[in-house]
């Protein structure tokens, strides 16, 4: 699942500088560095356009590459020097999405001092998905992911093993004897939760807020 407001500045494809600073750099390593540099945006374009052209579309219609470079003002050459079709570049901005949520959840838990807590920070933040201008843009992205993996085999893990396990520390410290498999099953049923209020067009209220938390805390299980 995905974290996707447009006022978050985390990205994902941000170049790592590990060349040596340009007085002691050759020719050909500056211009090699240059060109990382140059590529690295036009990805991160690409991605930003993608999904602007996603959310624009909603479910009524899937984009094509063409809305997406002119949304860019990059070219079909710079598309496809990144991405090998349109899916790619959706599974991309999954992952991304992922990778995100991921970040935002693992901040807010950390604002809390007992596992019961970072349980509830964890619903909280992924139930929060469903609300405001963020909620359009997850269900577009996840209506395209879907198309994506409609292929992929059976029980392979989904964008939200990465956000689930996080759940994995505080079920451990509440005694679960497999918090593993307790946090993915929790995931998925918080998830699949947060799909439905997407597609109903709706959002969690306090008291299926505080429902989920008890569902979620009332799933780990103990010593046998």
């Amino acid at each position: 699942m995905l974290l996707l407001r447009r006022s978050d500045k985390n990205r994902i494809l941000d170049v790592q500088n590990t060349i040596p600073s340009p007085e002691f750099q050759s020719a050909a390593q500056q211009a090699l560095a240059r060109r990382e540099a140059a590529y690295a945006e036009e990805v991160r374009r690409l991605l930003d356009a993608g999904l602007e052209v996603m959310r624009t579309c909603g479910t009524e219609k899937r984009p094509r590459v063409a809305d997406i470079v002119a949304a860019a003002g990059l070219s079909n050459d710079a598309f496809y020097r990144h991405f090998r079709s349109k899916d790619a570049l959706v599974a991309a901005l999954v992952d991304d999405g992922a990778v995100r949520l991921r970040s935002y959840l693992d901040h807010q838990m950390a604002k809390e001092p007992t596992p019961e807590a970072k349980v509830r920070r964890w619903v909280e933040g992924v139930m929060s998905q469903a609300e405001g201008e963020v909620a359009a843009t997850t269900l577009a992205v996840i209506w395209n992911g879907d198309s994506v993996n409609s292929g992929s085999a059976p029980g392979r893990p989904s964008a939200n093993a990465a956000p689930g396990a996080l759940l994995e520390e505080p079920f451990a410290a509440l005694g679960s004897a497999r918090p593993a498999l307790d946090a993915a099953l929790v995931a998925h049923a918080v998830f699949g939760r947060l799909a439905e209020l997407l597609w109903l067009a709706t959002h969690a209220d306090a008291a299926e807020v505080d429902h989920l938390v008890d569902f979620a805390l009332g799933a780990v299980s103990g010593p046998r």
